[in-house]
């Protein structure tokens, strides 16, 4: 036991003496946000112009910001809530807390007659409307418990809490779509209208998603008054992604001359052909690091960015496939099955097919072939399937649907699951076609 922890004393040492590429690595992750957001000035404008009216007294417009991942939406959004916190009083909170330590990142005394609280709320994590409900009580101080209270129970003890004092409240919820997948429309359209019930306090929502479709599958009560402004974000290009690599890499490093001169261009090359994703880059930027160091290299050089893509991609790939749910994990094996009979394009109508046999093998609960088509659209904006719309003339239109990560890996993921380890024997009928 002793000589595994001289050992092991011995090895951190010895890791720890490297000379170390890295300064400031937490600049580099997705939750850091910068003073300066390159590229995203008109964003900005477009965003500060609406919740302006704040200064006037008045309850802003409820705003909703699409863009894909990694365009910058909620680096935007919380740049702008702390400023205005600062300017005009209040309280910031950035961070959804798992437990009842709720402490604001900033807060500012203020004579004005509604100070702003700008909460941001991720709905991955807080995907359900008494979850949402709950934790948006606890941050105006009232403890209401995550499980056993009936939802207008805890709808009515958020509402009491949050009129208690006068504050303009600014909800952000990113990822909103998450809500929706749940069933959970209900809270948007509430919180909504809860201006007109309320006595002090005022409510304005900000709805960010990457699914630009997300709006159209909206309750239309809660689409016309949730989407009183939109803004598009779209993504960056190669150019405008090396700006903001440069920008992190000289505050991330001990020294830019450590950083080969073609490594910030590939990483922001590999970034651009995800659909512009400024967060992609900044991974491979980080995981090069890593790599760099982890071989005692003084330089990171473009082998480390090829390395960290691959290493990225494995990861990702394992990571997003085992924790989809079954119905989303029958749908993508369906399509693998399909994949060596149809190489130049899988239909939604082959795919359901093949995913009806599939939950009856798996005694699974079979959705309809409209639900089916919205998960090949998640699937698709995973980047785990590629599916265009094409017209087939007169017969209407079809989802050409194609693998968009390696299918043996895929495949082999999905069978660790026991579902789908029942009906890997299965073969779709449609192998006639041969």
């Amino acid at each position: 036991m002793m000589n595994n922890q001289k050992s092991l004393d011995c090895l951190f040492d010895e890791l720890l003496s490297n000379e170390r590429i890295f300064i400031n690595k937490e600049v580099l992750r997705h939750s850091y946000t910068p003073d300066q957001l390159p590229h995203r000035q008109r964003q900005i404008e477009e965003v500060a112009a609406i919740l302006v009216s704040v200064f006037k007294g008045e309850t802003p417009s409820n705003i909703f910001v699409y863009g894909k991942t990694g365009t910058g939406k909620t680096a935007v959004v919380k740049h702008i809530g702390k400023a205005l916190v600062k300017k005009i009083g209040g309280k910031f909170f950035s961070k959804t807390f798992r437990d009842n330590n709720i402490v604001p990142d900033y807060s500012a005394v203020t004579d004005n007659d509604y100070p702003v609280w700008f909460i941001y709320m991720n709905c991955e994590i807080v995907d359900t409307q008494y979850r949402l409900l709950a934790k948006l009580g606890e941050y105006f101080g009232q403890s209401i418990p995550l499980t056993g209270w009936p939802t207008d129970k805890v709808y009515d003890t958020f509402f009491s809490t949050l009129d208690r004092e006068k504050r303009l409240v600014i909800i952000v919820l990113d990822e909103i779509d998450r809500l929706l997948r749940k069933g959970s429309d209900e809270v948007l359209y509430n919180l909504t209208r809860v201006n007109s019930d309320l006595v002090n306090a005022r409510v304005s929502i900000i709805g960010i998603t990457n699914d630009l479709n997300f709006i159209e599958f909206l309750d239309p009560r809660v689409r016309s008054s949730l989407g009183e402004e939109e803004i598009v974000f779209p993504p960056y290009d190669a150019i405008q992604l090396q700006d903001i690599l440069t920008q992190r890499a000289k505050m991330s490093c001990r020294s830019i001359n450590l950083i080969d001169t073609g490594v910030v261009p590939l990483c922001s090359a590999y970034a651009a052909q995800e659909h512009g994703d400024a967060r992609r880059a900044l991974d491979l930027f980080r995981v090069a690091g890593e790599l760099a160091e982890r071989e005692k290299s003084k330089r990171i050089t473009e082998k480390h960015v090829r390395e960290a893509k691959d290493h990225i991609e494995q990861d990702r790939i394992v990571e997003v496939v085992k924790t989809l749910p079954i119905q989303s994990k029958l749908v993508l094996y369906s399509c693998i099955l399909l994949e060596k009979y149809e190489p130049s394009g899988i239909s939604t109508g082959e795919v359901y097919t093949v995913y009806r046999d599939l939950c009856k093998l798996s005694s699974s609960e079979i959705l309809t072939q409209r639900r089916i088509s919205d998960i090949i659209s998640e699937l698709d904006m995973l980047g785990i399937l590629n599916a265009k719309v094409v017209s087939k003339g007169r017969y209407g239109r079809t989802k050409e649907i194609r693998m968009g990560v390696p299918v043996t890996q895929a495949k082999r993921v999905l069978e660790l699951d026991r579902k789908i380890e029942r009906v890997a024997t299965y073969v779709p009928p449609i192998q006639h076609k041969l």
